[in-house]
C-alpha cells in the first residue's frame, strides 16, 4: 500500500504597505489562521472597492483577485482559482510587462492549481518560466527565489526526479533561513526536503527535518492546514518505520485540524483519512481501515478524479481487498488506478510501475 504524501507548495500573495493593516493584509492574516468564512466575503469586497477606485486594469486590482484566487486554491476550488489568476496575470502582464517581478508570481500561482490538478507539464514550465523572470530581476537571496526553487523542487520529487530535487531544496532552504528562520515558507521547504529523504528510505535524516518545520509552524500557524500536513508527514515517518503508537495521536491531530479548517470534502482531508486507513492496515486493523480508505477515497473522485493521489488511494483500497482474498473486487480496482497513473504520470513513472 501507498501513502498519498502532502505536497506543500508555497503560494506568493501580494498585499499592500507595511503600516496600518490593509484590506488585502487582512485577507492575507485570515487565510494563514485558516478563517477562510471571513477572508472570502473580505477578499470579494476589496475587489469590488477596488475596481470601483483604480479601475478593473489597475495592478492593486490584481493583487486583491491574486488573494481570492489563494482563497479558492486553498479551498480546492481549482476552476475558480485558475480563472482568478489568470485574470490577474492579464492584468499585470499589459500593466508592467511580460518579465516583471509580480508576472512570476502569478506564473507562480497558477502553476500550482496545476500541481493541485496533476498537470504536471503544464506546472514545470510556468515555474521554470517564474523561476527565470526571478532570477533575471531580483537579487540570488531574494525570498521570491526560494519559493519558486521550491515549488520546482517538490514537482521534481512528485515526477520521481529525485536527483534534481534535492539541491533545489537545499538552495531554496539556504535563502530563507538567512531571509526569515521563522517563516512558514522555510518550513515549507524543510518539510519537503524531509519528504525527499522519506521516500528514499533515508529516515535518520528525515525525522530532524520533520520535527524543525514543525516547530515553525506551530509557532506561527497553530491551526492551518499546512502544520496539520507537517504533522501529517511526520506521523508517515513513524508509520513507514513501524511505530504507530507514535503515528496514530499525529495522524488523527491532523486530520481534526483539517476538517475543522478545510472541511470533510477537501482533498486534503482525503489524505488524512487515507493515511489513517493506512496505519489501520499496518496494524492489522482491515475492519478500521476500509472504512477511511472509502471515505478518502469518495472525497477524492469527487475534487480531483484523474489525480494520482485519487490513483494511490484506489489502489490502496484495492491492496486491502486483495489481503481479504477478495480479488473480484480488487482487479477493477487495480486497472482503474493504473489507467488514471499512467495518464497522469506517464508509462515510466515509478508510481506507475508499482
Amino acid at each position: 500500500m501507498r501513502n498519498i504524501a502532502a505536497i506543500l507548495l508555497v503560494v506568493e500573495v501580494l498585499t499592500g504597505g507595511a503600516h496600518a493593516e490593509t484590506p488585502n493584509e487582512q485577507v492575507e492574516r485570515l487565510r494563514n489562521e485558516g478563517r477562510f468564512d471571513e477572508a472570502e466575503p473580505l477578499a470579494i469586497r476589496t475587489i469590488k472597492e477596488n475596481v470601483q477606485k483604480n479601475g478593473s486594469d489597475h495592478p492593486d486590482t490584481a493583487v486583491s483577485i491574486n488573494n481570492l484566487a489563494d482563497l479558492y486554491r486553498i479551498q480546492g476550488k481549482y476552476t475558480e482559482a485558475e480563472s482568478l489568476y489568470k485574470r490577474a496575470m492579464t492584468i499585470w502582464e499589459k500593466a508592467l510587462g511580460p518579465d516583471h517581478a509580480q508576472i512570476a508570481l502569478s506564473l507562480n500561482n497558477l502553476a500550482t492549481v496545476y500541481v493541485n490538478q496533476g498537470k504536471y507539464a503544464e506546472a514545470e514550465s510556468l515555474y521554470k518560466r517564474a523561476l527565470a523572470i526571478k532570477e533575471k530581476s531580483l537579487r540570488p537571496d531574494h525570498p521570491s527565489i526560494a519559493l519558486s526553487l521550491n515549488n520546482l523542487a517538490e514537482l521534481s520529487t512528485t515526477q520521481g526526479k529525485y536527483t534534481e530535487a534535492e539541491p533545489l531544496f537545499k538552495r531554496a532552504i539556504a535563502i530563507n533561513e538567512k531571509a526569515r528562520p521563522d517563516h512558514p515558507d522555510t518550513a515549507t521547504s524543510i518539510s519537503n526536503l524531509a519528504g525527499l529523504y522519506r521516500i528514499q528510505g533515508k529516515y535518520a535524516e528525515a525525522e530532524p527535518l520533520y520535527k524543525r518545520a514543525l516547530a515553525i509552524d506551530e509557532k506561527v500557524r497553530p491551526n492551518h492546514p499546512d502544520t496539520a500536513l507537517g504533522i501529517n508527514n511526520l506521523a508517515e515517518l513513524y508509520r513507514a518505520q513501524g511505530k504507530y503508537a507514535q503515528a496514530e495521536p499525529l495522524y488523527k491531530q491532523a486530520l481534526a485540524i483539517l476538517e475543522k479548517s478545510l472541511g470533510p470534502d477537501h482533498p486534503q482531508t482525503a489524505i488524512g483519512f487515507n493515511n489513517l486507513g493506512l496505519l489501520y492496515s499496518g496494524q492489522g486493523h482491515l475492519d478500521q481501515a476500509e472504512p477511511s480508505f472509502k471515505q478518502a477515497l469518495s472525497i477524492l473522485e469527487s475534487t480531483r478524479p484523474n489525480h494520482p493521489d485519487t490513483a494511490l488511494c484506489i489502489n490502496n483500497l484495492a491492496e486491502l481487498y486483495r489481503t481479504q482474498g477478495k480479488y473480484a473486487e480488487a482487479e477493477p480496482l487495480y486497472k482503474q488506478a493504473l489507467a488514471i497513473l499512467e495518464k497522469s504520470l506517464g508509462p515510466d513513472h515509478p508510481q506507475t510501475a508499482i
